[in-house]
């Protein structure tokens, strides 16, 4: 057999068992080999033209050449000729052709050789790297099963057989530990094209890994009679699953438990002892939030705001209030994730407080907007000339309490002009009247007053003052009565008491 045949059929072998190892298409792989050998031929020759070779299937020769553009304006004199220009290399060249100047490729050196195996490498990377991409793009989400390879900067490199992948140290679980040559499932989260490291991401603090291990441990998972609505995670420490039954007669939270635990248990090992709450899921916002905060008992959930965001206040019994919370706060930021809502979560006691501040609030709200009292003084007294009351107040006698106080004669030193005895003992008599008329008023009514009033209490105001004070009063017992009803309504779990026209005796104390 001559020998062109023969080192024909050998590059042939050779070239379509590389495809076959590599897993690269045949015409790639002819197409790198040209490339290769169009890098070598330019850093033989020293051309900064455009090079190109061909590989002739038939006789195994490469052939390379310089490779010019014809065009109308050259641009780029290395890659590109006018007309004229080409027409002296070939009589008919147009606008668009390429015309191809060989140069030789025999007796290339090591230099030449050396340069042409590193595009060769280069290029078979790259289409190996291609490979991987669209063999894995599409299976993000499962688990994969590998070895650990080894360890650089915190990461684990992960031999999957055919190509390696990562475990970064942000997708790790803080509590695992593995060594060289252990086994390791891991779920994929990303895949790249990038020239450098492994291309395949794993993780092992994704949800999706909680999810695909369910599918795997749970039949009704796999077959769809029970949907994983959602599942969040604090990798390590606690995870929560929503899941949702297609059918009435399957239990969906006991068909993911297992018999004795035993399904739900073979995932905890598999996550390294990471406790797992499993929830049903509700289509109504106040149940879910109760069953996503178990293990905590829930007194009552209110919807405070509706939006994209929902807001929840979640009241619970003192002794339970930690267990909500949880380690933390991890029980109710889980919850708040899993639910896709804001949790507030306080006590009863704390509630309860809030009630009386707020019940407080209101009442003084009510008595800084009642009028401010009208003094009764000597001017309002009966039967007395304006010149005799200007005279009084002018001795100090203006007010009804000084009055009250005053004796006949102190009144008659004054020397007031028609004014004598009779008058005085009148005057006196109706400053007592009104001084005793107040004080009984201060008494009525729903605010008390005090045993021993001081002196100052005529500050306090007159009948008109107590007046206006009772029916402000009157007019925020309504409302009042009301909160109260609403308050006891929230702390026992009930709904608001209709309000009554009769009103308790205790209702009524401030």
């Amino acid at each position: 057999m001559p020998q062109a045949q023969t080192a024909e059929l050998n590059l042939n072998e050779i070239l379509r068992q590389v495809a076959r190892e590599k897993d690269i298409d045949l015409e790639r792989w002819i197409s790198a080999l040209e490339d290769a050998m169009a890098s070598a031929a330019k850093k033989q020759h020293r051309i900064k033209e455009p090079v190109r070779a061909h590989l002739d299937r038939e006789t195994g020769k490469f052939d390379a050449f310089i490779v010019k553009k014809v065009v109308e304006t050259v641009e780029d004199p290395l890659a590109e000729w006018t007309v004229e220009e080409a027409r002296d290399h070939k009589a008919n060249a147009e606008i668009g052709d390429e015309i191809h100047l060989p140069i030789s490729t025999d007796g290339l050196g090591r230099i030449a050789a050396q340069n042409a195996k590193q595009v060769l490498y280069q290029r078979v990377r790259e289409a190996e790297r291609e490979n991987i991409y669209n063999e894995y793009i599409d299976r993000v989400g499962e688990i994969l099963n590998g070895t650990v390879k080894r360890f650089e900067r915190g990461d684990i490199i992960v031999d999957l057989g055919r190509t390696e992948a990562v475990v970064p140290r942000s997708e790790q679980a803080r509590h695992e530990r593995y060594s060289q040559g252990e086994r390791i499932r891991a779920v994929i989260v990303d895949v790249h094209k990038q020239p450098k490291g492994p291309q395949i991401v794993l993780s092992r603090t994704d949800p999706r890994l909680l999810v695909k291990l369910f599918e795997t441990e749970v039949p009704e998972i796999y077959d769809g009679t029970v949907v994983i609505k959602n599942a969040v995670r604090a990798p390590g420490e606690r995870a929560k699953v929503a899941v949702f039954s297609r059918e009435r007669d399957v239990d969906p939270v006991g068909a993911c438990v297992g018999m004795k635990g035993s399904r739900v248990q073979s995932i905890i090992r598999e996550l390294r002892g990471e406790k797992i709450d499993i929830i049903e899921y509700s289509d109504d916002l106040v149940t879910f939030a109760q069953s996503a905060l178990a293990p905590a008992k829930i007194t009552r959930v209110s919807v405070t705001h509706q939006g994209e965001v929902p807001h929840l206040d979640v009241i619970v019994e003192d002794e339970q209030l930690s267990l909500a919370i949880g380690k933390r706060g991890q029980n109710v930021r889980l919850a708040s994730e899993l639910i896709g809502s804001r949790i507030d979560i306080k006590s009863e006691s704390d509630v309860k407080d809030e009630v009386a501040d707020a019940l407080a609030r209101m009442l003084q709200t009510a008595m800084a907007q009642t009028p401010a009292p009208k003094q009764a003084d000597v001017l309002s007294a009966p039967d007395l000339s304006p010149a005799a009351a200007d005279q009084l107040q002018e001795a100090g006698y203006g007010e009804v309490e000084a009055l009250a106080e005053a004796e006949p004669e102190t009144l008659l030193a004054l020397e007031i002009e028609d004014f004598d005895r009779d008058q005085a003992e009148s005057l006196i008599g109706w400053a007592k009247q009104q001084r005793e008329e107040r004080m009984a008023n201060l008494d009525i009514g729903p605010f008390r007053a005090p045993e021993a009033a001081p002196a100052a209490g005529a500050s306090m105001g007159d009948e008109d003052f107590m007046a206006a004070l009772s029916r402000a009063f009157a007019e925020s017992e309504q409302q009042r009565s009301s909160s109260v009803a609403a308050a006891s309504a929230l702390l026992g779990g009930g709904e608001p008491a209709e309000e009554t026209e009769e009103v308790s005796s205790e209702e009524k104390e401030p």
